[in-house]
């Protein structure tokens, strides 16, 4: 299998592709000390796996996971950091991780993580699986609804529903006949309507109150 490793500790990075390199099935093609260097470095496509830490200088692991989920489904990604708080476990799993280990675990126990990642597997340290299944126990919070006159009009669910397929402003004022100027204020009017921060917020309100 061949891994990326994103590491901004110079010398752990080193000891883990020493630990790696070392291993008969294992081949270390690209290390960095940045989510940047990754990005702009990494054969991707040619990737199994992505080993990487929370912390990093400036574009965090989150943000380098949710970078290269989208474009590269076939790159498994396994978080390897300190962070044990339930709010980035969950965001990274979020993101697209398929698997999350504290650091301190044991060689053994890092390497057979990624096999297991690499067999499908999502391993997970103890204490991280236990935050997680504590996240699928807890009761669902109540899908927000818009009531009385504050329920959307025909063409804000037309609208919301375009917005849900990708169409962009200017596409939706074309399909609509009108301006983006009125596209803007629909979109206004739904985000209010649905207590909803942004497009995505509103798509996801919309999907699970059955509006689209």
């Amino acid at each position: 299998m061949n891994i990326c490793i994103v590491e901004d500790n110079v010398a752990l990075l080193k000891n883990l592709t020493a630990l790696l390199d070392g291993e008969k099935d294992i081949r270390v093609t690209s290390s960095h000390t940045t989510a940047e260097a990754a990005l702009a470095h990494t054969d991707w496509p040619a990737t199994d796996i992505l080993l990487v830490d929370i912390n990093l200088p400036q574009m965090s692991g989150i943000d380098l996971i949710r970078a290269v989920n989208p474009v590269q489904p076939q790159v498994n990604i396994l978080v390897y950091t300190v962070h044990e708080d339930r709010e980035i476990v969950l965001n990274a799993i979020r993101a697209g991780a398929c698997g999350y280990l504290i650091k301190g675990s044991s060689s053994e126990e890092l390497l057979a993580a990624l096999r297991e990642i690499a067999a499908g597997g999502a391993p997970m340290s103890p204490k991280i699986a236990r935050k997680v299944l504590a996240e699928l126990k807890a009761p669902a919070a109540p899908a927000a609804q818009p009531d009385g006159d504050e329920q959307l009009t025909l063409r804000e669910s037309e609208t919301l529903r375009a917005l849900s397929e990708g169409y962009s402003y200017k596409e939706i004022a074309a399909t609509f006949g009108v301006s983006p100027h009125t596209v803007h204020t629909h979109i206004k009017n739904i985000y209010r309507k649905l207590h909803a921060h942004g497009r995505r917020e509103a798509i996801s309100i919309g999907r699970e109150s059955g509006l689209i």
